[in-house]
């Protein structure tokens, strides 16, 4: 592929369905090049059907992964406008029953994974003057949940690890941007079911009563939950990010993303904890 240097070339992680998808078609359609990944092989040739650049990529693959960003080198000629993590699943349940196996898979997904794709791709987002490393995060990286426990702590990591690089790469062009959601309609309840299911036994747990409302809520379609937005109120503000001259380190979505982190830094802890009790019912 000849490549024309003044395209801006994006990566987009996890792009099978809801967020990733609707993001990478959308920007595909503004003029931006953008390379899509899924990790299953039906899911790229659909979205290559549709127009899109897809990369095969597991995430818990080192093998998979090193052969993308071997592929992401020779599509973008060594410079790669942004990068935007959006690979994810939520592993729901309390924390006494979660295995240990449960939540390092958790991470090797959600936080090992993104660090080793941004650690190799690094040098191609400092090979362009202008770059952006954004994380797709989640309310829940400032504010815990009950029943919520290993995304959470993944997502608390990746907060912690994004602010880390925004003050390390202060001296290059790659400028890191966290986007924190709220509930965003996709397909993430139904694959935080399918892993509530893999890893927890819920006939022999204390909470077993409160999964039970815990799984009706993850079978239902969330637009009718009127906190629930649509992917495009996600792409509204990673546009922003893409575009703005000095992009803001955090872009909240959805009404609870805005108030619940002004309510942590309002409110006593164990007011904060009622509270937040009361939302998890």
């Amino acid at each position: 592929m000849t490549v024309d240097s003044t395209q801006k070339w994006i990566l987009i992680t996890g792009c099978s369905t809801g967020i990733g998808r609707h993001c990478a078609l959308a920007l595909h359609q503004q003029g931006y090049s953008v390379i899509a990944s899924c990790r299953r092989q039906e899911d790229v040739e659909r979205l290559q059907k549709e127009g899109l650049t897809v990369l095969p990529l597991d995430l818990r693959d080192g093998r998979s992964l090193n052969e993308a960003v071997e592929q992401i080198h020779a599509l973008t000629g060594g410079k790669l406008y942004a990068l935007f993590h959006n690979g994810a699943y939520g592993q729901p349940g309390a924390l006494e029953d979660l295995p240990v196996a449960a939540l390092r898979e958790q991470f090797e997904t959600n936080v090992f994974s993104w660090h080793e794709l941004t650690r190799q791709l690094l040098p191609l987002l400092k090979a362009s003057s202008d770059a952006r490393l954004i994380y797709n995060s989640s309310v829940l990286g400032e504010v815990a949940m009950p029943l919520r426990g290993a995304y959470v702590a993944s997502k608390f990591a990746i907060e912690g690890m994004a602010d880390t690089l925004r003050l390390e790469l202060a001296d290059t062009s790659v400028k890191v941007v966290l986007i924190e959601p709220g509930p965003i309609q996709s397909q993430f309840r139904d694959n935080a079911y399918q892993a509530f299911m893999r890893h927890i036994d819920k006939n022999n747990s204390r909470f077993s009563a409160t999964y039970d409302n815990m799984i009706a809520r993850l079978q239902r379609d969330g637009l009718n939950d009127k906190f629930t937005l649509g992917p495009e109120a996600v792409l509204e503000v990673l546009e922003s990010a893409l575009t703005a001259t000095n992009p803001r380190p955090r872009y909240r979505v959805t009404r609870p993303a805005r108030v619940l982190p002004w309510l942590k830094r309002l409110l006593p802890t164990r007011m904060l904890d009622k509270l937040l009790l009361k939302a998890a019912d």
